[in-house]
Formats: structure tokens, C-alpha cells, sequence
């Protein structure tokens, strides 16, 4: 029944599937690289004697340079479409890695990975590419930003096990350099599989708001209530998951005495739930009540880490049992997110709408991945940044509800009237 489906979806709509696809793999990159940290935090501790607090505040600052990126980015993809832009991000992110390989230093590792690869990962993010292929559906939208979005855990899934190994086999240097080259591999396959924006179809939108300045379009995005609570969800989002599961998942395994391997897998296993979270989450925010979707995807991630907190007495099981739940609602907040901001704000500012939802996406990740490390230094333990993720995760569930699933006609960018004035 579902190969049917993807098969029509395809014939309706075949260059936006292969956009699709081109996205999936430029996430899947880019995603295990930012990623990689968790898994060579603890070489790093033993070779140079950084703390934890440290070599998380550098994770922190990566996603503070995400934030920074995003809405820049989002703004450039509205005008230059997504090959440019893809391109640039993944060739600036190899620099970063394949630098991070020779570093000696706590500066060179700031400028390296959370500097360069920040601005790669900023500019190959997961609301870059919603926003790209947005602009390529009109039907099957939230299906298709699923499955693109899914790339952002299905290279997790390949190539974060395969780091494992580099790393035990050889070293984190050659890890890094092995991620480095993975992004400049893919630049090709962007560059001409993508097209230029002739392919890219016209969008419907008629609004003169995009004639204005970047300070009135930002104004606008603020002027609209479920642009507000959708950024405050999103924000908490990117707190719960690149923030402290992305970041601390692997040390804190590590802590409770369970080997990196079988915290590799986990992660693996994660990894994979979140493909198919997203998968059906795009699905159904095609079908049914997408606030309440989005809502109870946000609970029940907030309910999942009760098991995180458990592993220390029921060991891998409980481990294996967490990868489970929040793989399945992990990313899958970006589907319905994503289709709520297409009807709700309007497609001529989706880059800058989805860029700005990134900024604090990031900016809430770096307050998670900074905020777990200093209370591990303080207290030797992860037990009050999972519960803080707890309470938040449930805080982003009610934001959601409050959310009406018809738009306000006054706010919809489609219907509303601007001067038309740069």
C-alpha cells in the first residue's frame, strides 16, 4: 500500500523527488558530521585534558553560529534557490572538518568546528532544506518534507557507527577527515542534480510583502501568532534534541559504565526510528489536525527521556528502549512545523520564516548542549538537564495546542496588503 503511494507521488511531481532526495543526502552529511562531537569528546578529554564543559561550550558555540547563519541563509535562499546556497554550505563545512583534523589547541578547535562547520551546518540545515522543498510541492508537501528531513538522521544511522570504528581503529583525526571529505563528495551531485532556479516552479504567493525591507518582512514573522508559538516550540525543540541528546547522549552512556559501541548503536538505532517518525509525520500532517500532531509529538518526546534517566539502573534495555521513543519523535515536529508555516505565514518568505525558526532552533540547542555540560561538571551527573528537557518538552506541547489549524485570514501573508516600498 505505501510503495503505491510513493509511486504516485513521484510520477505527479519527478524533478521534486529527486530534489527531495538531493536534500536527504546533503542532510544525512552534514547532520553526522555536527553530530560527531558526542563521540569524540571523550578522546579529546584524554589527549589534550580539555573538560567536558569545554569541549560542550564548542558544540554550543557551532550551534550559536548555526543561529546566526540560518536567517542570513534563509533570506539568500529566497533569492538565489538552493543549489548556491547547498553547495557553499557543504564545501564550507568540509574546510571546517578537514580542520578540525589538525588541531592543537582550544582556538583552532573554535575557529575549526564551531566557526567553519558552523556556518556549513547553518547553511545545509534541516530548515533550509524544508523551506527548498516547499517551494517544489503543492500536493504530498508534508510528505516530501519528511522524507528530506529524514536525512538528517539517516546519515547518523550510516555514518556515525562507521566514525565509531574509524575512531577505535585509528584515531578522531582521521574521523574528522573522513567526514570532511564525505561533505565534498556530495557538492557535485547538489550542483547538477538540484538545477538552476528556471526548474524550480513559480510560486503562487502574490503578496507584496516581499517587496519590503528585511527589518518590515521580520516584523511581519513577529506579528503572526502562530509564527510566535511555533518559534518558542521550535525553539525548545532544538533544546531536546541537537542541544542534549545530540551532544550528551554518548558521554552519558559512557558515564553509566556502557561500552562507546553499544552507545554508537543506540544512536544508530535512534537514528533510525527518526527516519520513520518523520516519514509518518509528513504523511499525516497532509491528513489530520496539525496542531494536535505536533502537540502530542512534543509530549511524547518530553515523556521519553523518564526512560533516558532509568538506563543507570535497568542498563541497555532501557538505553535501546529510549532510542526507540524518541526516535520516533525526534524530528518529526519538522513536517507539521514546516506545512503550518507554508499556510499560516505564506510561501514568499519561507527561507526567511524557516531561517529564523532555525536561528532559535539553534540558539535553544547551544542553551541544551552548554547548559548539560555545565551541570555534569558541577554535579558529575545528567539527572537535572533530563529532567529540565522534560518540563520544556511539555511546555512546547502546550504551545502547539494553542495553535488554530485554519489560519487567521488577517494574518495570512497571502491575503494581507503592504506598500509596495524597499
Amino acid at each position: 500500500m505505501i510503495f503505491p503511494l510513493l509511486l504516485q507521488a513521484f510520477r505527479s511531481n519527478p524533478h521534486g523527488w529527486v530534489v527531495v532526495t538531493v536534500c536527504f543526502f546533503a542532510l544525512s552529511v552534514v547532520s553526522a558530521t555536527r553530530a560527531s562531537i558526542g563521540l569524540v569528546m571523550p578522546s579529546l578529554e584524554a589527549d589534550f585534558g580539555w573538560s567536558r564543559g569545554f569541549i560542550s561550550s564548542v558544540a554550543a558555540w557551532a550551534l550559536v553560529t548555526m543561529a546566526i547563519t540560518a536567517p542570513i541563509v534563509g533570506n539568500l535562499l529566497d533569492r538565489y534557490g538552493a543549489r548556491i546556497i547547498l553547495t557553499v554550505g557543504l564545501f564550507i563545512a568540509g574546510i571546517g572538518l578537514c580542520s578540525s583534523a589538525v588541531i592543537v589547541s582550544q582556538w583552532q578547535f573554535l575557529l575549526s568546528f564551531a566557526l567553519l562547520a558552523g556556518i556549513g551546518y547553518g547553511t545545509v540545515a534541516k530548515s533550509i532544506v524544508s523551506a527548498t522543498i516547499v517551494l517544489y510541492f503543492e500536493k504530498n508537501r508534508g510528505l516530501a518534507t519528511g522524507f528530506a528531513a529524514a536525512g538528517s538522521t539517516a546519515g547518523q544511522l550510516a555514518l556515525l557507527p562507521t566514525l565509531a570504528f574509524v575512531l577505535t581503529a585509528m584515531g578522531w583525526r582521521y574521523g574528522y577527515v573522513f567526514l570532511g571529505i564525505s561533505c565534498f563528495i556530495f557538492i557535485p551531485f547538489v550542483w547538477f542534480l538540484i538545477g538552476g532556479a528556471k526548474k524550480q516552479p513559480p510560486i503562487k504567493d502574490k503578496s507584496a510583502l516581499p517587496t519590503l525591507g528585511l527589518a518590515q518582512r521580520i516584523g511581519f514573522l513577529f506579528r503572526n501568532r502562530t509564527f510566535v508559538l511555533l518559534l518558542g516550540s521550535y525553539t525548545i525543540c532544538g533544546f531536546t534534541t541537537a542541544g542534549v541528546i545530540e551532544t550528551h547522549l554518548i558521554p552519558y552512556v559512557q558515564s553509566c559504565g556502557i561500552p562507546l559501541v553499544t552507545g554508537a548503536a543506540a544512536y544508530g538505532v535512534l537514528a533510525g526510528f527518526n527516519m520513520l517518525g518523520m516519514a509518518v509525520a509528513g504523511y499525516l500532517a497532509d491528513k489530520v489536525h496539525r496542531p494536535m500532531l505536533l502537540g502530542t509529538i512534543y509530549a511524547m518526546r518530553g515523556l521519553s527521556f523518564i526512560l533516558l534517566m532509568l538506563v543507570p539502573a535497568y542498563d541497555v534495555p532501557a538505553l535501546f528502549l529510549f532510542a526507540v521513543m524518541f526516535g520516533i519523535f525526534d524530528y518529526s515536529t519538522i513536517p507539521a512545523t514546516t506545512s503550518l508555516i507554508a499556510s499560516h505565514v505564506g510561501l514568499r518568505v519561507m527561507g526567511l520564516a524557516l531561517g529564523t525558526l532555525g536561528m532559535f532552533h539553534s540558539a535553544g540547542a547551544a542553551a541544551g548542549a552548554f547548559l548539560g555540560g555545565m551541570l555534569y561538571d558541577m554535579f558529575q551527573q545528567y539527572t537535572w538537564i533530563w529532567a529540565t528537557s522534560i518540563t520544556l518538552a511539555l511546555l512546547a506541547a502546550v504551545m502547539a495546542f494553542a495553535i488554530h489549524e485554519k489560519p487567521d485570514e488577517a494574518q495570512r501573508l497571502e491575503t494581507r496588503t503592504a506598500p509596495a516600498t524597499a
